[in-house]
C-alpha cells in the first residue's frame, strides 16, 4: 500500500493546460445505453481520449471551437461540432449506430467475431472496461464465469493454471484465438493460460462463441471458440500507468502508451507489467511479466500493415496433485494445503513448478482490393521455451515421508541433500528435474471476401501451420549429489547426468496442417444466412532420440496423415425490431491428437486411429429493447469415436494398444442470459444454463487381437447414461451494477453451480453394476466490487477494488473419481476462499 501512495503522490505532481474541456456520453443506438471504449478525437489533431465504462468522456481542447470525431469498431463514425464557453462544453448524448459493412470487414473477416443479431451463433462479448474492473487478481479465463455454459476454475491454484470448460467439454476442445491467430497446442489442443496471463491488460474485447462459432479456420472446435482481440491501430494518443495489490502478497505494476494515429497513418501501442505474489495455495509463489507491442501503418487508402508481438514470461510454484478431502481436513493449512514443495537451505523450494515464455509475433496485412473485395492475411510465429518441474529417482515425497518435518508438513530437502552427499561416487538417489516442451510454430491465415451481388458475399481462405515440439527431461538440481545415473538413452546407456543434461526421454513431435474453407453469406433486409465448407490435412511425425539407436531407421517415422472436413450452415431472421431467431447445423471430423497416433511413448504408429466425429445443431431467440437484452438458445452436440486407447498384454509379455470405437457422448441443453437497464445508473444481468451431458452407449464385446490376429482380450465398458464429469451441468447467476454516487459504481455477482460430477476414465467402468460417479455438492459464490472514476490535476484516474467469494464459501472446484465412486475416495481441489484486490490507474 505504501508503494501505491508514493506512486499516486508522484503522479499528481504533473499538470496540463488547455483552452477548455468538452464532455459528453456516447450511446449505443440499439441498447440506448453507454458505449465504453469509443474513440473521441479532435478533428485535425492527435488529441483524443476514450469513453469510460459508462460511455462518458472528458477531453481538454486547445481551441474554443472545432469538431470531434467519435468512432468505434463496427459503428458508423460521427463528427460533432463543439464551442467552449466558460471553459467547458457539454455535448450531451452522442448516439452511434451499427455499421454493418464495418462489422463484416473488420470484426468478422479479420478476427472472426460474431455480429449481434446477424451471425447465427450463441455469443457473449465482454468489453475491455468490464475486464478491467472485474479481473483484479483472478485468472484470465475467470472473467467468463458468468457466461452461460462456461465453467472456469483455478485447477491446482498456481498462477496461470486455470482451466476453462464449455458445455461440458474440456479445454482442448475449445478453440482460443488471439487477433484471429489460433493458440491451442498443435499436439494436444490444450491452452496454457499462464502463457497469456498478462494479456488482460491490452485486451479490447473478449468474445465466446458457443457451439459451431464463426471462426475462419479450417476445422472448428467441438465446444466453442474464445476470441481475444487486443488494442490496435484505433487506439488514441495517450496511455496509463497502474498499480494493484491483493491478498497473499499480490502486487502488480504496469503501463501502456499509445501514439494514436499520426497524420502519416502510423500508430503504435506499447504495454508492460510485472506481477508477483506468494499465491493463495501453499508453495505457489510466482513472478510474472507481460509485454505487448503493436505498430501499424496505413499505405494509401487501400493497404494497412500491423505488427504485433506479445508475451508473458513467468515462473510459479504448482500444486500438481489432488488430495483426499480427509487430507485437507487433517492439514493445518486446510484447503490451501499443497504437498509439492519444501525448504532447502532455509529457502522455499518448489518440487512441482512451471516456467515458460511463449512470445507470439504476427504481421497482418489488410488490403482493400476494390469496393467489393478485401484480403486479410496474417503471418505469425511463436517460440516457446520452458516446462514443468518435478522429481526423478526414488520417491521421497510421500505425505507421511520421513523427509518431512511431520505429517503433511513441507519437505525438508536438506535431509535428501545430506543423503546424496553421503552417497559420494554413487551419485544422487533423488533429484529435481524439469519436463521441457520447447517449440517453434509458424503459420499463415488468409481470407478473401468479395461481394458477388448486393446480397451475396463469398469468403475463401487458407489456414497453414507448421509446428515442431522438442520434449525432454533435464536435471535441474542434483540435491547435493555428484551426478544422476540414467540408462534410458540407448545411445548412451551409462549416462552420469549433471545439471542441464537430458534424462528419461528425448523426442521431437512435428505437426503440419494445411486447410482451407469456402463460405457464402446472404444478407437481405432482416435475413442473414451462410453455408460453409472446409477441409484440412493434419500430418504427424515423431523422432525419438532415446528409444532408438541413431543408426536405426525407425528413429524417425514417416508423416502420418489424417484428413478432416466440415460442413455447416445457419440463418438469422429478425422478424421485428426487437425479436429474432437463429439456427445452425454442422457436421465435422477432426483428426485425433498426437498421443493417440504414437503409442507407448515410442514410435509405435497407430495409423488406424479414428477421426472424431461431431454433429451439432442449435436454435436461438434474441430479444432487444431500449432497456432489455435477452437470449435463449438450445443446443445438441453428438460426439462420436472419442479417442480412446486400450492397453493389453501380448502373449510374449510385451505391451500392445488397440483403438476402441463407439465411445460416444451427447451434450445437450438450454441457455438463457439477459441484461436489463431500468434506468441509466442501474444494470441487472443474469444467466442460466441447464445441461444434460451423458455418455451415449455401452461398449461391449469388443474383441482385441494382436498383430498375428490372436484374440488377447475382450473389452466391456458400461458407460451408457453415465453423466459426463468435470464441470457443473447446471449453472446460474445474477449480477447488479449500480452507480449510487456520481462516478462511483458498486457491483455484485452471484454464481451457482450444481449437477456437478467428478471426472473419470471410461476404461474404469468395466462392470454393469458400477454405480454412478460421485456427484459433488452444489455451491454458490458471491463476488463484489467498487469502482470510482475521478479527475486529479487534469488527469482522469480510477480506483477499483474487488472481493471474490465474499462469504468465504468452502467448495470443491475439481474432482477425480475414486475407486468407490464416493466422496471418501475422490481426489479433489478446493476452490479459493475469500480473496481481494485493489488497484489505481491514471490515464494521460
Amino acid at each position: 500500500m505504501r508503494k501505491l501512495l508514493l506512486l499516486a503522490m508522484f503522479l499528481t505532481s504533473a499538470t496540463i493546460f488547455a483552452q477548455g474541456t468538452i464532455t459528453g456520453t456516447v450511446i449505443d443506438s440499439e441498447m440506448d445505453g453507454p458505449l465504453p471504449g469509443a474513440n473521441v478525437k479532435v478533428v485535425g489533431t492527435n488529441n483524443g481520449t476514450m469513453t469510460d465504462f459508462d460511455g462518458n468522456f472528458s477531453l481538454d481542447v486547445g481551441s474554443a471551437e472545432g469538431s470531434i470525431e467519435i468512432s468505434f469498431v463496427g459503428y458508423e463514425t460521427k463528427t460533432v461540432k463543439f464551442s467552449v464557453s466558460g471553459g467547458t462544453a457539454d455535448l450531451g448524448r452522442i448516439i452511434l449506430s451499427p455499421d454493418a459493412d464495418a462489422l463484416d470487414e473488420v470484426v468478422v473477416t479479420s478476427f472472426s467475431l460474431a455480429i449481434d443479431r446477424k451471425t447465427p451463433v450463441a455469443v457473449s462479448t465482454i468489453s475491455a472496461a468490464e475486464i478491467e474492473t472485474k479481473i483484479g487478481n483472478q485468472e484470465f479465463p475467470e472473467v467468463l464465469k458468468s457466461t452461460p455454459g462456461v465453467y472456469a476454475n483455478k485447477s491446482g491454484g498456481g498462477f496461470g493454471d486455470a482451466e476453462l470448460r464449455m458445455r461440458g467439454f474440456e479445454g482442448e476442445n475449445i478453440a482460443v484465438m488471439i487477433n484471429g491467430v489460433p493458440v491451442n497446442d498443435m499436439e494436444n489442443g490444450r491452452v496454457y493460460w499462464s502463457n497469456w496471463a498478462g494479456l488482460s491488460d491490452v485486451t479490447r474485447t473478449m468474445q465466446t462463441q458457443r457451439g459451431l462459432g464463426a471462426a475462419k479456420v479450417a476445422v472448428p472446435s467441438i465446444a466453442g471458440t474464445v476470441n481475444i482481440v487486443t488494442k490496435t491501430t484505433d487506439a488514441v494518443k495517450g496511455g496509463n500507468i497502474y498499480a494493484a495489490t491483493g491478498n497473499d502478497g499480490y502486487t502488480k505494476f504496469g503501463a501502456t502508451v499509445s501514439t494514436g494515429k499520426t497524420e502519416g497513418g502510423l500508430a503504435a501501442t506499447v504495454s508492460a507489467s510485472k506481477t508477483t505474489g506468494n499465491g493463495y495455495v501453499d508453495g505457489t509463489q510466482f513472478d510474472a511479466y507481460n509485454y505487448f507491442i503493436n505498430f501499424a501503418k496505413e499505405f494509401g487508402e487501400d493497404h494497412e500493415l500491423s505488427f504485433t508481438a506479445f508475451g508473458a514470461p513467468q515462473t510459479h510454484g504448482q500444486r500438481q496433485n489432488r488430495y483426499l478431502i480427509e487430507t485437507y481436513r487433517e492439514s493445518e493449512s486446510g484447503i490451501r494445503f499443497n504437498g509439492d514443495w519444501g525448504y532447502m537451505n532455509g529457502q522455499v523450494t518448489h518440487i512441482e513448478d512451471n516456467f515458460y515464455h511463449k512470445p507470439q509475433m504476427s504481421l497482418n496485412h489488410y488490403w482493400d482490393i476494390s469496393e467489393k473485395t478485401e484480403l486479410s492475411t496474417a503471418l505469425y510465429a511463436s517460440f516457446g521455451t520452458g516446462g514443468g518441474g518435478g522429481w526423478a529417482g526414488t520417491n521421497k515425497f510421500g505425505l507421511n515421508s520421513k523427509y518431512r518435518d511431520g505429517y503433511l508438513e513441507p519437505v525438508n530437502l536438506d535431509l535428501i541433500v545430506d543423503e546424496n552427499v553421503t552417497r559420494g561416487a554413487q551419485g544422487s538417489e533423488t533429484i529435481l528435474r524439469a519436463s521441457r516442451n520447447d517449440h517453434n510454430w509458424y503459420g499463415a491465415l488468409s481470407t478473401l471476401s468479395t461481394d458477388l451481388t448486393e446480397d451475396i458475399e463469398l469468403l475463401a481462405g487458407v489456414d497453414l501451420r507448421y509446428y515442431k515440439g522438442k520434449h525432454f527431461q533435464e536435471v535441474t538440481d542434483l540435491l547435493g549429489g555428484q551426478y544422476f545415473f540414467d540408462d534410458s538413452n540407448v545411445n548412451d546407456p551409462v549416462n552420469l547426468a549433471r545439471e542441464g543434461d537430458k534424462i528419461s526421454y528425448y523426442n521431437d513431435g512435428i505437426v503440419l496442417w494445411e486447410g482451407g474453407f469456402l463460405q457464402a453469406e446472404y444478407t437481405k433486409s432482416d435475413f442473414d444466412a451462410f453455408v460453409s465448407l472446409a477441409a484440412s490435412n493434419t500430418s504427424y511425425k515423431r523422432i525419438d532420440y532415446f528409444n532408438y539407436e541413431d543408426s536405426n531407421p525407425l528413429q524417425e517415422t514417416d508423416f502420418v496423415n489424417f484428413f478432416g472436413f466440415q460442413a455447416k450452415g445457419g440463418a438469422n431472421y429478425n422478424f421485428t425490431k426487437s425479436s429474432g431467431v437463429f439456427a445452425n447445423i454442422g457436421y465435422f471430423e477432426r483428426a485425433p491428437f498426437f498421443d493417440a497416433v504414437f503409442l507407448n511413448f515410442q514410435n509405435d504408429v497407430n495409423a488406424d486411429a479414428p477421426n472424431q466425429k461431431i454433429f451439432s445443431t442449435e436454435l436461438g431467440y434474441t430479444f432487444r429493447t431500449e432497456k432489455l437484452r435477452a437470449n435463449v438458445n438450445v443446443y445438441r452436440t453428438q460426439w462420436n469415436d472419442r479417442s480412446l486407447n486400450y492397453s493389453y498384454n501380448n502373449p510374449d509379455g510385451s505391451l500392445g494398444v488397440a483403438n476402441i470405437l463407439g465411445v460416444n457422448a451427447l451434450h445437450q441443453g438450454i441457455e438463457l442470459d439477459f441484461e436489463y437497464r431500468p434506468f441509466e445508473e442501474l444494470t441487472v444481468t443474469g444467466f442460466a444454463s441447464l445441461g444434460d451431458w451423458t455418455w451415449s452407449d455401452n461398449v461391449t464385446g469388443v474383441q482385441i487381437f494382436d498383430e498375428e490376429q490372436n484374440l488377447v482380450d475382450e473389452v466391456n465398458l458400461f458407460i451408457e447414461d453415465t453423466k459426463v464429469g468435470g464441470s457443473p451441468q447446471t449453472t446460474a447467476g445474477l449480477g447488479v451494477d449500480y452507480e449510487f454516487i456520481e462516478n462511483m459504481r458498486l457491483r455484485a455477482n452471484y454464481n451457482f453451480y450444481g449437477d456437478f460430477y467428478s471426472d473419470f476414465d471410461p476404461v474404469s467402468r468395466t462392470s454393469p453394476d458400477t454405480p454412478e460417479v460421485w456427484k459433488l455438492p452444489d455451491f454458490g459464490t458471491i463476488d463484489a466490487g467498487l469502482s470510482y472514476d475521478f479527475s486529479i490535476v487534469g488527469f482522469d484516474a480510477a480506483i477499483n477494488g474487488n472481493v471474490y467469494n465474499i462469504t468465504d464459501t468452502s467448495y470443491i472446484a475439481n474432482a477425480q473419481n475414486g475407486l468407490n465412486n464416493d466422496a471418501r475416495t475422490a481426489l479433489v481441489w478446493y476452490g479459493f476462499g475469500r480473496t481481494y484486490s485493489i488497484g489505481a490507474k491514471l490515464n494521460f
